[in-house]
């Protein structure tokens, strides 16, 4: 049986987990082409939320935007979090990004100093116990990004940003990814928005999953069937298939609220 998330002194279940998010007329030019333009999105805290779109649509750039690692043209992006102090964001992205001169504890420990313990107990939990001591190269893909979410785990982020961070992954451990993904989340609640092509990866997950359409949010889409029986659930083969084609067709950008 899987082990739990430990708390680490962070409320579980609070009242208030994770980071509210909020984007006002947000817009990313490169050069004379508009990526991002005039975009408006709240995300409630503690919400999981999917952003699908096309090649080229802009969701990394949005992600980036929301990171703090890429400054947008036009509009602003505000995060609240459950206290006063700064809101703690971290990104993981599809390449694990591990350095292979460091064992796999020690890629969980970068940045961070004397919480070995913590690291030692987000290995178990993410199904690696006893390999901290293990180097990158000896580990599957699979377990690599196991490692790579403890490590933005340790950081207790209000806000968990994932770049498809399962892209690279087979079928089977990309479902093993996601229902471990699932589970952290629902033990430990916190803000995610994930990035990801995959439309039933988008669906399984989320509460929420946005489209990207013409620079802007085409398609915003609240997913309310209970968790553990979505999976070829009939609604949500429906939404499969109404995503799939909105994503091969040109959709027009919702409009804009009053």
């Amino acid at each position: 049986m899987a082990s739990p998330l430990p708390s680490f002194g962070v409320p579980v279940n609070s009242a208030r987990p994770g980071a509210r998010l909020l984007l006002e007329g947000v817009g990313r030019r490169f050069g004379d082409r508009w990526v991002l333009e005039s975009l408006d999105l709240e995300v409630e805290a503690g919400s999981f939320v999917s952003v699908l779109g096309p090649s080229g649509a802009g969701k990394s750039t949005l992600l980036r935007i929301i990171a703090g690692l890429e400054q947008p043209s036009t509009g602003t992006v505000g995060l609240q979090g459950p206290a006063s102090e700064p809101v703690t964001a971290r990104v993981m992205f599809q390449e694990d990004r591990l350095l292979p001169w460091r064992s796999v504890e020690d890629n969980v420990l970068l940045g961070v100093r004397g919480r070995r313990d913590e690291a030692r107990s987000l290995l178990e939990a993410v199904g690696l116990a006893g390999r901290g001591g293990a180097w990158p190269a000896e580990l599957s893909g699979g377990q690599r990004q196991r490692v790579a979410l403890a490590r933005a785990l340790l950081h207790h982020p209000e806000l968990l940003l994932l770049d498809e961070p399962f892209g690279s992954l087979d079928a089977i451990t990309r479902i093993a990814m996601q229902r471990l993904l699932e589970r952290l989340w629902l033990e430990q609640p916190r803000t995610v928005v994930l990035v990801t092509h995959d439309v039933e990866e988008a669906l399984v997950l989320s509460d929420r999953v946005l489209v990207l359409a013409g620079g802007s949010i085409g398609r915003d889409v609240r997913i309310d069937l209970p968790r553990g029986e979505r999976r070829g659930h009939p609604r949500l083969v429906s939404w499969k298939e109404e995503l799939l084609q909105s994503l091969l067709e040109p959709v027009s950008p919702a409009p804009a609220g009053p």
